[in-house]
């Protein structure tokens, strides 16, 4: 949607197209069916930030659908799942034990860049422009908001990938127990 129409980019509040508001549409599908398929297979308990995350999405992009607006910022915040396939990459190369380190170290940097360009930058820029031009009521007030509690999840989550691929003496705790836990995902 963006590629194809750039200029959207110039009005995040009111910016609107056919593609952007049917993608929000299917991430809200997206995000209504993972929620469900944790709560049914039972791994509400070890996935529960995975079901805040849903909660925040859903409720934020149902908002949008139905006033038309933040269209753009949504597309933007949908920016985040690029870097999910090299997350997803990293957490499948963990879980097979491939003997290849050059591989998990290829794309341990690449994660990283990713990160960086898809999750951390989209998500600052975001919450500049929340922060700077958008009203501090109503919708304004309640998408700053969930953007704020993003921003704090974003940054837990980058420490955590930091502490395990690029800092790993540092993921033991003070008894030698690992501060994570041994939640798989978290690693």
């Amino acid at each position: 949607s963006l590629w194809h129409s750039p200029e959207l980019l110039s009005d995040i509040q009111d910016g609107y197209s056919v593609s952007g508001h049917l993608l929000v549409c299917f991430s809200t599908g997206y995000f209504i069916h993972d929620t469900l398929d944790i709560i049914f297979n039972h791994q509400s308990r070890s996935s529960w930030e995975y079901l805040v995350h849903h909660a925040m999405a859903i409720s934020a992009f149902v908002s949008l659908i139905i006033t038309g607006r933040f269209l753009v910022a949504a597309m933007l915040l949908l920016l985040v799942e690029v870097s999910n396939i090299f997350l997803t990459i990293r957490m499948l190369l963990k879980m097979s034990n491939v003997p290849s380190p050059a591989l998990y170290e290829a794309n341990k940097y690449t994660n990283l860049v990713m990160y960086f360009a898809f999750r951390l930058a989209p998500q600052a820029y975001l919450t500049w422009y929340f922060l700077r031009y958008v009203e501090v009521q109503g919708q304004g007030a309640f998408l700053t908001a969930n953007l704020l509690l993003l921003d704090a999840m974003i940054l837990m989550y980058f420490s955590r990938l930091l502490r395990s691929d690029f800092f790993p003496s540092l993921r033991k705790g003070a008894a030698g127990r690992d501060v994570d836990g041994e939640k798989f995902l978290i690693d």
